[in-house]
């Protein structure tokens, strides 16, 4: 089977595990237990803090907040600072995000404001700007689309925020970004949000990046645990296969980059261009390529591609449940009904090959012919 939907999830690092398996096996204690046992996984949390931190932040300047996931990250950010008058982000965010967007209009707590995207997907700075005023609480522009892979430049935005109101928080869904893309987080940079699932970590262990300056309200209220931030008995076994799954993936990250932007544009130049189109724009993630057979379900190609050996994706796959029948996002770019009723996500990992390429530019030029021949 070829897996090309890591953009969903990735098959999670077996070398990580076997290094982590020591914290099921043996060092199973609780970390905030005063015995030695358990007092000494305080310092493991700390390390994998320092880890996960420093790569891609000064640590004098931020730390790092463990949660369960991007979402929990996410709506944590929004609801903690997004407390009164507007609050702006984009149309191209994860439902993470643009649904708690919407939640806090039904709370009447702040009034949800939306940028519009460019054709890439990526946010059309000027017009988020001119959404941004003395009432603004919080802005929320994600790092890397999870559906077209645009790549928004946040450390530049922010500093445009802040310029134009100081008082402003600025957050960034960064969930498709860390330990894929090359970066630094800027001192305007008040929040970022991360997930271990999405490199190689396991499902239920994410994480909020936050400026030490900045005063984080207890998310989840109980035991006390994140130093009040966010309390429930720290699972150490997934934090430290994060840990390490992260040093992995950041041993080989530029490398990896290189090779899967190659990879992105062998699959595409692959393709049979009289039945699909390509939505990513070149400029953007190498992990993302989406295209679309105009005129054509997704979702029955999807499932025709999954008959003959090969996982991908439609968009989202937190949207699967949605009511709306086509993704925001696309029609946010610009596209039809009918383009956007064709989207593949075709999302790689470090993992995959190049002949696994090849083979799923066949089995796609296949489907796609197959599907386009029944509907004439």
């Amino acid at each position: 089977m070829i897996y090309l939907d890591n953009a969903a999830t990735t098959k999670p690092s077996l070398a990580a595990f076997e290094r982590a398996k020591e914290f099921v096996s043996e060092k199973y204690y609780n970390p905030s237990a005063l015995y030695t046992e358990g007092y000494a996984l305080q310092s493991e949390l700390k390390k994998a803090r320092s880890v996960l931190l420093s790569k891609v932040a000064d640590e004098n300047f931020f730390e790092f907040v463990f949660t369960s996931c991007g979402t929990e990250s996410d709506n944590q950010a929004i609801f903690s600072f997004a407390r009164r008058g507007n609050a702006v982000t984009t149309l191209g965010e994860h439902s993470a995000v643009s649904a708690a967007f919407h939640e806090l209009k039904n709370r009447g707590v702040a009034e949800p404001r939306f940028a519009p995207l460019n054709p890439d997907g990526s946010v059309n700075v000027e017009k988020l700007l001119e959404l941004i005023d003395e009432k603004t609480s919080f802005v929320s522009v994600m790092h890397v689309n999870n559906e077209i892979g645009a790549i928004n430049d946040i450390n530049t935005i922010a500093k445009l925020v802040k310029k134009k109101n100081p008082r402003v928080v600025f957050h960034s869904d960064g969930v498709q970004a860390y330990g894929k893309i090359p970066f630094k987080l800027g001192k305007e940079i008040d929040l970022y949000s991360v997930s271990a699932h999405k490199i190689g970590g396991l499902k239920g262990v994410g994480g909020l990046i936050k400026r030490k300056s900045l005063v984080l309200p207890p998310y989840i209220i109980g035991g006390g645990q994140e130093s009040g931030r966010r309390s429930g008995t720290e699972n150490v076994f997934g934090i430290k296969q994060f840990q390490y799954a992260f040093e992995e993936k950041f041993s080989s990250l530029k490398e990896d980059f290189a090779r899967l932007t190659e990879y992105r544009e062998l699959l595409w130049e692959g393709l049979d261009k009289t039945v699909y189109t390509r939505l990513s724009s070149v400029n953007g993630t190498p992990y993302i390529l989406s295209v679309a057979a105009k005129g054509l379900r997704g979702e029955i190609l999807l499932h025709m591609a999954n008959d003959k050996g090969l996982i991908v994706g439609t968009g989202s796959a937190c949207s699967s449940n949605a009511k709306n029948r086509y993704s925001q996002v696309i029609l946010a770019c610009g596209f039809d009904e009918r383009t956007a009723d064709g989207v593949l996500r075709l999302s790689f990992s470090p993992e995959t090959t190049r002949e696994e390429v090849l083979q799923a530019t066949e089995i796609l030029n296949e489907v796609g012919r197959d599907l386009s021949s029944r509907m004439k």
